[in-house]
């Protein structure tokens, strides 16, 4: 059989990368603001937690399209995509409120608390690829429905339900946005002068945003009075860190353990999808790179846990290769007001939705057995607060776990019930 060529650019790649970078950007954007106004000085933010965070996404990007590469040469193909690869919006939150807050406003030390970050972003990775011994084992006894349903529902709820809202702030903007997107990457239309729609929409939007003055163009002078030469510098504050983590600090670890556990599983899910999308790679070895970007960027100051994105999916959608990877909440008071079951079903929606998903999948296949025994893994997460709760505590919300108990009798009932009727049967057929 002709070996066939892999390219390492091709025009398709020039969309992903847009879509890929302007997301990562935006991570990186929203770190720096805050982190400045927790009160960390630009030193720390530009010279330290901004080159870890690149450094952590360089290497994952390259380490993917690495992959891709394998896979291609595997299955001698040409059209497979690189697995989109950054920080997670999720887990970033958790790190800036959960950690790194916490962490400042004790110490009072920015020097002392971003250490204490580092640790954290460490031990993240650490668990990351410690996700890879039990990664495969998920992946092949997860019924696909439950995987792909819990990246649904982070993606219609938590991206395109937050990213619309935001939209209709300035809909002047937003909505001529909107339809570039729609008319370059949906209807898949060629832009004026043949610019890529993801970066036709940037600029458009960012023009008009100046122009009609939606924007404030002395935000921009801001911006480059910290402007400068910010190289990466290697550093083992993490190990400074860790002592702080496992002595004074070690109530953060309760936070920390669930969300870098999440960080894993969304990988296992998007390696799922590509999967389904034709892209089949190995979800050990993808949780393993994840943790070792992770633990690269805090090497330089980094403090925040990467992870595979549900970019990647729409990249494989838009027929990109793996060019584009080598180069790139509301409150919970406003939604109690909503209902007060959102916000308990917001923590840790990801395994909330594979479990019942998963038990739905089960149901539906007559295998009331599996779906009694998933029903136990809800009630077992349940109690140690990996979902329905903020962060690790033993049966921190005991309606919840008493519920999938009760769920969990039932589908085993009915696993008897079914049982019984089928020997029944059996013995129906015997006897005449």
């Amino acid at each position: 059989m002709e070996k066939k060529h892999y390219p390492l650019f091709i025009k398709e790649d020039v969309n992903a990368f847009f879509s890929l970078f302007q997301n990562n950007l935006a991570n990186f954007v929203v770190i720096a603001i805050t982190m400045l106004g927790m009160g960390y000085p630009a030193r720390i933010v530009y010279g330290m937690v901004i080159p870890g965070a690149a450094i952590s996404v360089l290497f994952g990007n390259l380490y993917y399209a690495h992959m891709a590469k394998k896979l291609a040469l595997k299955e001698n193909r040409t059209d497979v995509t690189a697995l989109s690869y950054g920080i997670s919006t999720p887990p970033m939150f958790i790190f800036l409120f959960g950690v790194l807050k916490p962490a400042l406003d004790i110490t009072g030390d920015p020097d002392i608390a971003i250490t204490i970050g580092m640790a954290a972003c460490f031990l993240g990775g650490l668990v990351e690829v410690s996700g890879a011994l039990i990664g495969p084992w998920l992946r092949r006894n997860l019924p696909r429905a439950s995987m792909l349903g819990a990246l649904a529902g982070v993606a219609f709820s938590v991206i395109a339900g937050q990213m619309f809202f935001h939209t209709f702030e300035s809909p002047a903007i937003g909505m001529l946005v909107m339809v570039i997107v729609f008319i370059g990457l949906i209807a898949q239309k060629k832009m004026p002068f043949r610019i890529p729609a993801s970066l036709f929409a940037i600029i458009i939007g960012t023009v008009l945003a100046y122009a009609i003055k939606v924007s404030d163009p002395s935000q921009i002078t801001d911006g480059l009075s910290h402007m400068g030469f910010y190289p990466p510098i290697p550093t083992l504050g993490f190990i400074k860190g860790f002592k702080l983590l496992f002595g004074p600090f070690i109530g953060l670890l309760a936070a920390i353990v669930p969300i870098s556990v999440y960080n894993f599983i969304e990988t296992m899910n998007n390696v799922e999808a590509m999967a389904a999308a034709g892209d089949n790679y190995d979800v050990a070895e993808a949780q393993v790179a994840d943790g070792l970007g992770t633990m690269v960027g805090t090497l330089f100051g980094g403090v925040f846990p990467t992870t595979v994105y549900l970019a990647s999916v729409s990249s494989k959608w838009l027929r990109a290769g793996r060019g584009y990877s080598i180069f790139a909440s509301p409150a919970p008071d406003a939604l109690n007001a909503v209902s007060p079951a959102i916000v308990s079903l917001g923590q840790g929606a990801m395994f909330t939705a594979i479990v019942l998903g998963a038990i739905l999948v089960f149901i539906i296949d007559n295998d009331y057995k599996k779906a009694g025994i998933t029903a136990l893994a809800g009630a077992a997460m349940a109690a140690v607060g990996l979902i329905h709760a903020p962060n690790l505590a033993f049966l921190y919300s005991k309606e919840y776990f008493l519920a999938y108990i009760i769920v969990a009798v039932v589908l085993f009932g009915y696993s008897f019930i079914k049982d019984t009727d089928e020997e029944s049967k059996i013995v129906d057929i015997v006897a005449d």
